[in-house]
């Protein structure tokens, strides 16, 4: 195992310069047109795949990825015999077991997130062009309904509980960051101790740590949330024995949560998430909580994303079964980016040996990237 860490650390370090290449070709495309990959610069990006697909299999739990004639592109495949459950809502099919990304592109988008800050403030919306009028009110519930903010004291006064001036965080403000998602896998193992233990802690919605501490910890700094669970702020506040936690909710501002947070009141800040946008790549809470670590944390680390091989429903560690939202597509697209050493999951192989079990926890180094360069660690 360390000599394949070794070997993809090596791999990565010497592909990151024709990845560069891909990403300036992105931003600037008469540069894209006019250039051509060197033979080394070739090899690189192959030594790249390679390092890449032996990291998938080694860590994937049974994934796989295969890469293509293009130097960027690959695809990530579950066994055959994994079986989905969620089904598109407007075709009614149900969702694949391959998926294709493009590496070159992950990078650069992550390389933007980790250097940028995630939370809305009015200085943001204030320098955009006609930023209340094309912007502020789409951060709003029912901001249709206020004619682009044609009142822009309305849309100031409905956004000013959660809109700070300046962004109260900024690009690695902390060290060792652990997002925590909701899979029935964190059951499996006591991780209470050693998530306690990191700098931050993230979670999401509605996931409560009361009953089920020896298994994801007491320690909660911020918690994203989708629009269902911002309605029940009341209720989420609760979640936190201590009430410090920092609320960031990821859609728009309710008249329901102003009320709450000025009558109750609720004293935990709340502020709206300001993201990068991953079109059709991955979606859902746990994606963005993991966005929200990276713009601020040195390292990053995730427990709770893992989908068994044979998967066959969506399991939560404090509730009932449910489907999810596409689950398979958003485990490859994490697994992806474990194997380029964005962040490191925490997954757990069980293997029967006798009447004896043994738990062996996998983790990657990680690689982390920056805008002046690359660190190792």
């Amino acid at each position: 195992m360390r000599i394949l860490r070794l070997g993809l650390l090596l791999a990565l370090a010497s592909g990151f310069a024709a990845i560069c290449i891909y990403i300036t070709g992105l931003s600037e495309p008469s540069v894209y047109l006019s250039y051509h990959l060197t033979d080394e610069e070739a090899e690189s990006l192959l030594s790249l795949h390679n390092s890449f697909q032996k990291c998938v299999s080694a860590n994937g739990l049974g994934l796989k990825a295969a890469s293509s004639s293009d130097y960027c592109q690959t695809t990530i495949s579950f066994p055959s015999d994994t079986i989905p459950k969620w089904k598109d809502p407007k075709t009614g099919e149900l969702e694949a077991l391959s998926f294709d990304f493009n590496l070159c592109e992950a990078v650069a988008t992550w390389e933007q997130v980790r250097n940028s800050t995630t939370i809305l403030t009015k200085e943001f919306i204030d320098s955009l062009p006609n930023g209340w009028e094309e912007y502020a009110w789409r951060r709003i519930n029912k901001g249709i309904q206020l004619n682009r903010c044609e009142n822009r004291t309305l849309c100031m006064e409905k956004l000013s509980l959660v809109l700070p001036e300046t962004s109260p965080y900024f690009p690695r403000q902390y060290g060792r960051c652990a997002v925590i998602g909701n899979s029935g896998d964190l059951l499996k193992t006591r991780f209470g101790k050693e998530i306690d233990g990191y700098d931050v802690v993230l979670r999401e919605n509605g996931a409560p740590t009361q009953n089920y501490t020896e298994y994801v910890g007491r320690k909660s700094t911020f918690r994203l949330l989708n629009r269902g669970s911002a309605k029940a702020l009341d209720k989420v506040v609760e979640l936190d024995e201590q009430r410090k936690e920092v609320l960031i909710v990821k859609t728009t501002i309710h008249d329901i949560m102003n009320k709450m947070i000025k009558e109750l009141p609720i004293r935990n800040p709340v502020y709206l998430m300001l993201g990068a946008s991953f079109g059709s790549a991955a979606k859902g809470t746990g994606l963005k909580a993991l966005e929200f670590a990276l713009s601020m944390c040195d390292s990053v680390d995730m427990y709770g994303f893992t989908v068994d091989p044979g998967y066959k429903e969506w399991t939560r560690y404090f509730s009932e079964s449910r489907q999810g939202h596409t689950p398979l597509h958003g485990r490859a697209y994490y697994q992806m980016m474990e194997c380029l050493g964005v962040s490191k999951i925490y997954l757990l192989v069980i293997t029967a040996i006798g009447k004896h079990l043994k738990t062996v926890k996998f983790s990657i180094m990680k690689l982390i990237l920056s805008s002046g360069g690359r660190k190792l660690k």
